[in-house]
């Protein structure tokens, strides 16, 4: 059963004093880590109550029989895209059963992407190849925000409606919705994490994957812009991936840089397990860390205490409302009112919570 918690007075004026910020900007950044939107019940059947982020399937509206939706991922691996996918799969799966669809009737789903996040020229490829099977809808979660114009263009003279999934595009008028996570607030809740572990002062670092990815810019931006709330606290380093030729040896090299360095925000997975797996100088003090997604290895850095924490996502709901979303544009046109932005808060996970089954969906794996 999922609660939520409530912040006395005294522990909000205590967070105010031992952070630094002001009340509304602590209030602002805390909400999302002490609540999942849900309301206490005592009865068996709120127990029983579906996830509020899973859509209901409506069969009121009416879907094309045997539309095929084209996902092309940013990425096929990994246990974040792994759980995409599954929460896509379901909702194939629950729509078919709800509507009754059977053989030809029913509706399916193809998911394709590279399996390094910044092959973005395979990602490319992968979307014209699928344009031309002209699938029904298109979902895509955008390697690069800026690569995929003629894409889009391509996609919309063939009538195809787009939605996008993770991570947007620049020209957003081109796809009909969006479903993703609110990742400016991942950046604002890293930022705040990170300046309370450290004490509010000294140097800290962001290591971040591609620089075009709409995700990370909001990311970066949320952290950077934040972080400003501690004056005695400087970014010194953001180092991006897709601008080295070597992540590992970047990261190393700052950390040789910056030898009292006191703190570093990895902003994706794939930053934090480079990180995790870089050997440490164990003669000087630890340096924090906050990454983002909470993978199997962070789970167990967070464990470990080489990792203070991480502000973690629920892909497998992003998913889920990725292929319902795209169904629903399916139905004739203004028969249905698909909103156009929805993005799911995400959550802080550490030692203290880790094992609270309230946040066993921002888990993703055991």
């Amino acid at each position: 059963m999922k609660k939520v918690a409530v912040i006395p007075a005294v522990v909000l004026a205590a967070l105010c004093t031992f952070t630094g910020c002001k009340k509304e900007e602590v209030e602002k950044v805390i909400a999302p880590l002490v609540s999942d939107g849900q309301t206490t019940e005592s009865t068996e059947e709120a127990q029983e109550e579906k996830d509020p982020l899973i859509p209901e399937i409506d069969t009121s509206v009416e879907l094309q029989a045997g539309s095929r939706v084209a996902v092309v991922s940013k990425s096929t691996s990994g246990e974040f895209w792994g759980l995409v996918k599954k929460g896509m799969e379901q909702a194939i799966a629950d729509v078919n059963e709800a509507y009754g669809f059977k053989k030809e009737d029913q509706v399916t789903m193809t998911f394709e992407g590279a399996s390094d996040e910044k092959d973005v020229e395979s990602q490319v490829n992968t979307i014209d190849a699928v344009i031309a099977e002209n699938p029904d809808v298109l979902c895509v979660s955008a390697s690069d925000m800026d690569s995929l114009q003629a894409q889009l263009e391509a996609a919309k003279e063939n009538g195809i409606p787009v939605v996008a999934f993770d991570s947007g595009v620049t020209d957003s008028k081109m796809v009909r919705a969006f479903r993703g996570t609110d990742n400016t607030r991942v950046g604002e809740i890293a930022a705040y994490r990170l300046a309370t572990a450290i004490g509010k002062m000294g140097k800290v670092a962001v290591f971040s994957a591609q620089e075009k990815t709409q995700s990370i810019q909001e990311r970066v931006s949320g952290f950077t812009n934040y972080i400003t709330n501690y004056p005695d606290i400087e970014v010194v380093e953001i180092v991006y991936q897709d601008q080295v030729d070597d992540m590992t040896a970047a990261m190393q090299e700052v950390l040789d840089k910056y030898p009292q360095l006191d703190g570093v925000f990895c902003d994706n997975a794939d930053i934090a397990d480079l990180y995790l797996d870089m050997k440490k100088d164990e003669t000087k003090d630890s340096i924090v860390m906050v990454g983002v997604d909470a993978t199997a290895k962070q789970q167990e850095a967070i464990w470990n205490s080489k990792e203070v924490g991480v502000v973690s996502q629920q892909p497998y709901a992003m998913g889920y409302q990725t292929i319902w979303t795209a169904l629903l544009t399916t139905a004739p046109k203004k028969s249905v009112e698909i909103k156009r932005n929805v993005r799911i808060d995400p959550a802080w996970i550490d030692s203290s919570n880790i094992d609270d089954p309230t946040y066993s969906s921002y888990l993703y794996a055991n």
